[in-house]
């Protein structure tokens, strides 16, 4: 990625991590096939995205230790996965920006939040789900399609993945 378009999504990331929720404004429309791309997983192996894709529901959240509204979402995120843990795959992207790998790491192993954490380093799958913030939600249905998107910390998640049933 380009470092001006880097530095222009990271600017807009922070802008708006302190923002009411909404849904289906920005980022990646509803209706579309859910992208894959590479990132990594907390041990440093490379995974895509697309692997979680086509078998069930997915919830990807992009998120960041530092973000308020990510810690606002949290026990509605721990009772969605409590409550469609074993039929919804749960992903949390952590995105690089104003962060590392080994600080997600240590705030995953004081929170021991349930799912899959995945590292974006180099912003691949940020860009291709043009996210808007961090706590940006999007659910994916079977069949690899995207049914909502939503940021901020009081998103209906029960509701987001009813769509995706």
């Amino acid at each position: 990625m380009h470092l001006l378009t880097y530095i222009r999504r990271a600017v807009a990331l922070v802008a708006l991590t302190a923002a009411p929720a909404f849904a289906q404004d920005l980022g990646i429309a509803v209706g579309e096939k859910a992208p894959g791309g590479p990132l990594e997983t907390l041990t440093g192996q490379t995974v895509d995205l697309s692997s979680y894709m086509g078998k069930q529901p997915v919830v990807i959240e992009f998120w960041a230790t530092w973000c308020d509204n990510c810690k606002q979402l949290e026990p509605a995120m721990r009772k969605a996965i409590t409550a469609h843990g074993k039929a919804v795959h749960f992903v949390t992207v952590a995105v690089s920006v104003n962060q590392s790998v080994e600080r997600v790491k240590a705030w995953q192993n004081q929170h021991k939040m349930p799912g899959v954490f995945l590292y974006d380093r180099k912003g691949t799958v940020s860009g291709a789900y043009d996210v808007p913030a961090t706590s940006y939600v999007v659910v994916v249905d079977k069949t690899g399609s995207i049914v909502y998107t939503g940021v901020g910390g009081t998103q209906d998640l029960e509701a987001a993945i009813r769509k995706a049933k």
